[in-house]
Formats: structure tokens, C-alpha cells, sequence
């Protein structure tokens, strides 16, 4: 594979991330393995989710994306390149080819979405 550059590395290994994530995730809830009351927390930053200090299952964040990349694959791939992959909004900014107040804006509609998703989701509605 060729490389287009830093931001090119960085959002392919943040796909590849998330894949990895999930399918532990998979692994580890498995009935057979008895894991399945068993949740993961995810933050890797203040803003990063919707509510801070919240227990969500990485598995229905997954498919909370995977809903939100049917209704707008940008702003999923925003989440996705920012979560999982580290960027800056100026380096998804260059890498998807838009301007960072569209990113900015992108990630707050992202995250609004994604909070009513994983709110509908949890059990505790937490």
C-alpha cells in the first residue's frame, strides 16, 4: 500500500482499530466464554463521548456508527478518524477535504446523534 502521508496512516489505522476493538469486544462477550454482563469503557477524551464517565458497550457503539455511516458516512468517518484514529480537526479537515469548521460542526451533530443512539440502547439509560 501506498502511503498519501501522515493523515492517510493515521485514518487507516484508526479503521483498523475499531475493527480490532470490536471484534475483542465480540470475543469477550461471547456466551460461550460467560462474558456477557461484562462492558468496556471508552474515553480517550474529555468531549470524546457523548457522557463522561458512562458505560457504553463498545459493540452497540459500533453499530450506533454503522447506523450513523448509513445516514452520513462523513460525519461517521469524522467520529471514526478522531476516536479511534487520534487526528486533530485540522488533520481529518486535510484528509477528508473539508474545511475544520465543518469538522467541528460534523462532530457535534455526530455526537448529538450518537448520544440519543446509545441512550436508546442502554438498559439503564445511562
Amino acid at each position: 500500500m501506498r502511503w498519501q502521508g501522515r493523515t492517510h496512516f493515521f485514518a487507516v489505522a484508526a479503521q483498523l482499530m475499531r475493527r480490532i476493538l470490536v471484534d475483542h469486544a465480540r470475543a469477550r462477550h461471547s456466551i460461550k466464554r460467560g462474558a456477557a454482563e461484562r462492558r468496556l469503557m471508552l474515553e480517550s477524551e474529555a468531549e470524546a463521548l457523548p457522557v463522561s464517565n458512562t458505560r457504553w458497550d463498545l459493540i452497540v457503539l459500533d453499530e450506533a456508527m454503522t447506523r450513523l455511516a448509513e445516514f452520513d458516512s462523513r460525519k461517521n468517518q469524522v467520529v471514526e478518524l478522531r476516536v479511534f484514529g487520534g487526528l486533530t480537526n485540522s488533520e481529518i479537515a486535510e484528509f477528508i477535504g473539508i474545511s475544520e469548521i465543518t469538522v467541528k460542526r460534523d462532530w457535534k451533530l455526530a455526537l448529538a446523534w450518537l448520544r440519543k443512539q446509545l441512550e436508546s440502547e442502554t438498559p439503564d439509560g445511562r
